[in-house]
């Protein structure tokens, strides 16, 4: 796959994914983001142009994906909004790029016979109870909870229709909680390591039980990578590197790693319908592919993380105002 199209490529998790496929492969990358507030040109920055070619654009203007689609080899969809919250808020544009996006992109692809990966969330599972022992798998009935995961939902749906019943030839993969470089600052992990840089106490979510599996997002790039190349069509994989922390232990393990006191944190208001516990058994992509993540330990990749936090400030300091004014006005 020589010509990679990739939506979303200016986004925390495509971004990482185009870094990921440049250091590691020869392909060229076109990536396709319309720049929304969780998108920024300057995530893609130190790429070599040669390589990386950069479309402003909406994945659900379908004109501008077919032709973007005829002249790849292969398609890459992280294009979605995903913030929970902002999902609560305002619906509407999680419809607009994770449906209707996802059907323009379906439709391209069928016509001009590309190869499609369609990257989705764990969320579309809905959420287990904090003393089940089991995990989501790829048999796991669908239960989303919110307007942001019943789009992702939605979206799933589509591609695996669209690979029944017409032969559209897509894998999918369901992701755990990502974190790393290049994550919007409302996001619960940069969120709490850019409040303790600018002197901020922290927030906690409710009591924080709240269980997430974390995955480093380049341990997310790289299976993606091998699903496209590997990956069995028609198949969905989930993407998990057995992270499974609550809340309240990250939140304090953050404050540890940085000196300070891991008490020093606010309790607030919990968040609407807010999930229990995720959890992905990964040993489906494991055994057939032979993926392994290479931040096996979490507070390895924490670390890691809260250096580029530290090293980066030129590249979330322009939207932190923002962010923390609208936690303000929710009491968060």
């Amino acid at each position: 796959m020589a010509r990679l199209l990739v939506t979303g490529g200016a986004s925390f998790i495509g971004s990482n994914f185009v870094h990921h496929v440049v250091a590691h492969t020869d392909h060229h990358v076109t990536v396709l983001d319309k720049l929304t507030y969780a998108g920024n040109r300057a995530s893609l920055s130190g790429q070599p142009e040669p390589r990386v070619d950069f479309v402003h654009g909406d994945v659900a203007d379908a004109d501008l994906v077919d032709q973007l689609v005829e002249s790849s080899d292969g398609v890459v969809h992280f294009a979605a909004e995903s913030h929970n919250d902002n999902s609560l808020e305002c619906p509407e544009p999680f419809v607009h790029s994770n449906v209707i996006g996802t059907f323009t992109l379906l439709e391209a692809v069928r016509r001009h016979g590309v190869r499609l990966h369609h990257v989705s969330t764990d969320e579309v599972y809905g959420d287990l109870a904090l003393e089940d022992p089991g995990r989501f798998t790829e048999c796991s009935p669908y239960n989303p909870s919110s307007p942001y995961s019943s789009t992702k939902a939605g979206s799933d749906l589509l591609v695996r229709a669209w690979a029944r019943s017409f032969g559209v030839a897509a894998t999918i993969s369901n992701c755990s909680n990502n974190y790393g470089p290049y994550q919007h600052v409302e996001k619960f992990i940069p969120r709490q390591i850019t409040n303790v840089l600018r002197g901020i106490r922290p927030k906690l979510y409710g009591e924080g039980r709240n269980v997430r599996d974390w995955i480093h997002a380049d341990d997310h790039s790289s299976a993606v990578l091998q699903i496209l190349e590997k990956g069995r069509v028609g198949e969905t994989y989930l993407i998990g590197a057995d992270g499974e922390k609550d809340n309240k232990t990250v939140i304090e393990l953050i404050l540890t790693m940085m000196g300070q006191d891991p008490a020093a944190y606010d309790h607030v208001p919990d968040r609407l319908g807010h999930d229990l516990r995720y959890a992905i058994d990964p040993t489906k992509l494991g055994d057939e592919l032979g993926w392994r993540p290479r931040y096996r330990d979490f507070e390895h990749g924490l670390a890691a993380t809260i250096e580029w936090y530290r090293d980066h400030e030129y590249w979330w300091a322009p939207a932190k105002d923002a962010t923390e004014a609208f936690y303000a006005r929710l009491g968060q």
